[in-house]
């Protein structure tokens, strides 16, 4: 009898043993999804999103809505900058795996771009944005000029430019899916987002990154020009849904994983005047020239010059999605729209440009004769070298040329933290239970701060928006996630950017893991979907 028992529960565990390996195969089966197009529309809110589906019900947005998953408490998991905006959708990671904390930022272990030797003392400052391209006389080509980069001694010994592609810490989805054997594309706004690639530069097939801010015309001085610099990388986009290059040339082949960023939602949020200085002969006729931007209200009612860059939007991913059935792909294609950051204040009430943080510091009573307030504004008047840096939009980023000021530093400033417009400040323990450790970590700040709602460290007149910081207005963002086969719900649970690299990931059946931010901070999938 007991041997007949345990022959019955050998039997019935080696049953679950069969079951259980058979069920991820039977779930590969069932799995529509054959590629995935990520989509970034920078400064779009989760309040953007349900506005736009609640007041535009015949949308694209809201078809992409009404056939997915909504997830409306979605946050970037640090900083919103651009750039750990979009490593945290590509890495599954933050600023502790990746080390990007804005695209000009600070790294304590490099050399300026003229010190080709790298000798003497270390730091200098890591400008990656439109500064670096590449010009022949007037004439932007779209391109890195290497002589702008700075320097850094590779493990070989040897002194080497810092591409923005050596400057990433950790490996990207891209990467992942192409050593899968998959194609990968992608469209951005500066050849700075080389980054994409990963460590390994080349984890991208097809990249294209025309650039949006020349020496001929800054495109974000109008949304109407920002639209067709946005329209320029749709059309490239289709291109590659149906095989080819971004340039129309044969020879790609669909992308596993591509996608693009669309910019005139935020520069529509950011600016005070569209059109301010004429520069877009484009938009000279339109409505909307010399017409305000942002926001009417803190309930989030767009300017008509918002509308615009909302609608234009809307109506490219029509042309997408088009162009998706079109090449028989909608139904096997996995879209995600989100946002590499949000903007703020929402509120137009609550601006504030005070002007710059190293400035407003040096106003201080005792500005010229405080040694913390002389180390911030000695960073802040840096330009190159090992004498520290600071950043600041609605956020403030400092690195100090003598770390041991540090906590001094921090201290200095909650004293002053109402003439400074400071809601906080992160410093010592605070930011080491964020971050890195500034000591032992060459690129984490050593202080950071985050001023009052609606505060934006900039004199500027041309903006009444912007984002970088922590506040819910920088950090809460759109995040649709869509596909015919999946069951239309709103999901409040708070998520993170950085979980959209892991459920890629697994909608494509690979394993998350390979991904070595997840590895480090134990990243989850987003909830409630099938992968």
């Amino acid at each position: 009898m007991i041997s007949l028992l345990k022959k019955c529960v050998m039997t019935c565990f080696t049953l679950a043993l069969a079951l259980f390996a058979a069920a991820p195969a039977a779930s590969a089966q069932q799995n529509p999804v054959k590629r995935v197009l990520l989509i970034s529309v920078d400064g779009m809110h989760a309040l953007d999103v349900a506005r736009y589906v609640s007041t535009h019900p015949n949308s694209n947005i809201a078809a992409l809505a009404n056939g997915g998953v909504t997830f409306s408490n979605a946050r970037t998991p640090a900083l919103s900058d651009s750039f750990p905006g979009l490593a945290a959708l590509v890495t599954g990671g933050s600023p502790l795996s990746h080390g990007f904390f804005y695209d000009v930022s600070y790294d304590r272990s490099v050399y300026a771009p003229s010190n080709t030797t790298c000798t003497g003392s270390k730091g200098n400052m890591m400008v990656f944005d439109e500064s670096i391209d590449l010009y022949v006389g007037n004439t932007n080509q779209n391109s890195i000029d290497p002589t702008k980069l700075p320097n850094y001694r590779a493990s070989n010994g040897t002194c080497q430019r810092l591409y923005p592609h050596n400057a990433m810490l950790t490996n990207t989805i891209f990467e992942v899916v192409k050593a899968s054997g998959g194609v990968t594309a992608w469209e951005d706004k500066h050849p700075a987002y080389d980054w994409v690639n990963g460590p390994s530069g080349t984890g991208v097939t097809d990249l294209y990154t025309p650039e949006i801010t020349t020496n001929a015309i800054d495109n974000t001085h109008s949304v109407v020009c920002t639209v067709l610099n946005d329209n320029i990388k749709v059309g490239s986009l289709i291109n590659e849904i149906n095989g080819l290059h971004h340039d129309g040339t044969p020879g790609l082949g669909v992308p596993t994983v591509f996608g693009m960023n669309f910019q005139g939602v935020s520069v529509g949020q950011k600016l005070a005047k569209d059109n301010y200085d004429n520069s877009c002969a484009s938009d000279t006729n339109s409505s909307i020239n010399q017409q305000a931007g942002g926001y009417l209200d803190g309930q989030g009612k767009p300017s008509s010059v918002l509308s615009y860059g909302l609608d234009h939007t809307d109506q490219s991913l029509g042309s997408i999605i088009s162009a998706l059935k079109g090449a028989g792909l909608y139904d096997s294609t996995l879209i995600i729209i989100t946002a590499k950051h949000g903007q703020s204040p929402i509120n137009p009430l609550k601006v504030n440009k005070p002007g710059h943080f190293a400035d407003l510091v040096a106003a201080l009573p005792d500005g010229g004769s405080n040694t913390y307030a002389q180390a911030i504004v000695s960073a802040g008047n840096c330009t190159s070298g090992a004498c520290g840096f600071v950043n600041d939009d609605d956020v403030g980023l400092i690195w100090l040329a003598n770390q041991n000021l540090g906590s001094g530093t921090t201290d200095y400033l909650n004293t002053n933290a109402s003439a400074l417009f400071i809601d906080e400040v992160l410093g010592g323990n605070s930011l080491k239970l964020k971050f890195n450790d500034p000591k032992t970590d060459s690129r984490t700040p050593d202080v950071i701060v985050q001023p009052e709602y609606g505060t934006i460290y900039t004199a500027s007149s041309h903006k009444n928006a912007e984002h970088g910081g922590f506040s819910y207005g920088d950090t809460n963002v759109g995040l649709l996630v869509s596909n015919p086969s999946l069951t239309p719900q709103t999901v409040k649970t708070p998520v993170a950017t950085s979980q959209v690299a892991v459920t890629i990931l697994k909608a494509l059946g690979l394993d998350p893991t390979q991904l070595q931010a997840v590895q480090k901070e134990f990243t989850p999938a987003l909830p409630g979907l099938p992968y």
